[in-house]
């Protein structure tokens, strides 16, 4: 057999190897797992935690599908069409490991997206490009829980196996890729890619199309009230929906500073599992759906809810308090969301920094020149005006001051009107 350990073998170009595989005489899994490991250590800067898991999943899918194919077993270099399939999919998965937990599932998200564009809709609809990317976003969904189907159906890993390392999530994303792009051949000997006959079954599960008059339905004339009730049930649909769906745009351009904060954040925190809990919640996901998708037991999830509530409240008080009070109208100029009572209760608790530290934020200080005011650290500044927001949060909850309906801006559902009620 050819040695595979030699440095040239290692480290050439990935594209040059898959063009020019080495020639082996026979397969041998304990050496390609070695070759690959070996390839991952040098393009990684430490070998990430259960790769061996990772690389043996890809001999074995690698053997399969070596054994599976004729034209392989028949061509005499079993062991070189190993090495070069083994490295190919190794550079998939690197890819994304390197884009990361979120950026990886941007990229996989949008390659997908463009293959069904054309497919989600039924062919004689007349969709523009938003209402195709809502259609998009409801059956990439349902194609993401089969894909984890099909990843743990096809690998040796549990039943409620979910991905939750870095290189294993950057597994599961390249796989659906691969999954998503198998071609599965049709009775009149054609072809076609597994993830179009599925959003060409979806498109045929979508309700025929109805023809509304927008300009009709938006129209009000003076003692038209009592003639709504003669217009067709999709007309009154329409009308509501208009209504129910005029919102502020700079409310909802902070809705999605926070969002992508909070994601960055949790990526930060090396939280991925946190990620696509919020990513399953801000898509309404009932909880039964989110323990399918992610795998989780009833515990399990209870745990993840605690770890997410823990770094939520953390996001909320720490260096991102200012944007997430903003956008709840909350901000230090209209008294931490507080009535005027509440307000008067509140400061009576400061102790005396505490009252100028809060005096400095309502004048604009930098953290800097607060610490250097009250002659304290600037971490000890973060660290006072956390206790404060969490007093702040204690008094504008309790009952003082509080009139019937007045929403509650409680920092562990981060949200309003069932917006972003992402807590347990």
């Amino acid at each position: 057999m050819k040695t595979l350990t030699t440095a040239t073998s290692l480290h050439q170009d990935s594209k040059q190897q898959q063009q020019s595989p080495d020639i082996l005489e026979k397969t041998d899994s304990c050496m390609l797992q070695e070759v690959l490991l070996e390839e991952m250590r040098s393009q990684v800067e430490s070998l990430p935690s259960r790769a061996r898991d990772v690389i043996n999943r890809i001999v074995e899918e690698i053997e399969r599908i070596c054994l599976k194919s004729h034209r392989i077993q028949t061509s005499g270099e079993i062991g070189s069409w190993q090495l070069t399939l083994g490295r190919h999919r190794l550079q998939k998965y690197l890819e994304y490991y390197r884009l990361g937990s979120l950026q990886g599932r941007v990229e996989l998200h949008s390659r997908l997206s463009v293959v069904v564009y054309r497919h989600v809709a039924p062919a004689q609809s007349h969709l523009k490009f938003a209402a195709r990317r809502n259609l998009i976003e409801d059956f990439m969904q349902e194609f993401y829980a089969e894909s984890l189907k099909a990843f743990r159906r096809e690998n040796e890993v549990n039943a409620d196996y979910t991905p939750r390392t870095k290189i294993e999530l950057a597994e599961y994303m390249a796989f659906t890729e691969l999954y998503a792009k198998r071609r599965i051949n049709l009775p009149n000997r054609s072809n076609q890619q597994l993830i179009v006959l599925r959003a060409q079954g979806f498109a045929k599960r979508q309700p025929s199309e109805t023809s509304v008059d927008i300009e009709q339905a938006v129209e009000f004339h003076k003692g038209d009230q009592g003639s709504e009730s003669s217009y067709s049930p999709a007309m009154q649909q329409v009308r509501t929906r208009l209504v129910s769906q005029a919102t502020d745009p700079h409310d909802a351009v902070l809705r999605d500073r926070v969002v992508q904060e909070l994601l960055q954040y949790l990526e930060e925190q090396g939280r991925s599992d946190c990620v696509n809990y919020l990513v399953l919640k801000l898509q309404d996901k009932a909880a039964a759906d989110i323990d399918e998708i992610m795998g989780l037991t009833a515990k399990e999830r209870d745990y993840l809810q605690q770890r997410f509530k823990y770094h939520l409240e953390k996001f909320s008080r720490s260096s991102h308090w200012k944007l997430v009070h903003q956008w709840l109208g909350a901000d230090i100029d209209q008294k931490l969301g507080m009535s005027s009572e509440q307000w008067e209760m509140f400061v009576g608790q400061l102790e005396g920094q505490q009252r100028q530290l809060l005096e400095l934020k309502r004048d604009r200080q930098s953290d800097a020149e607060i610490a250097k005011a009250l002659k304290i650290t600037a971490k000890k500044v973060q660290k006072r005006w956390t206790q404060i927001l969490a007093l702040a949060w204690k008094t504008r909850n309790s009952e003082v001051g509080s009139t019937e309906g007045e929403d509650e801006l409680e920092y562990s559902e981060l949200g309003r009107q069932g917006d972003l009620c992402i807590a347990a």
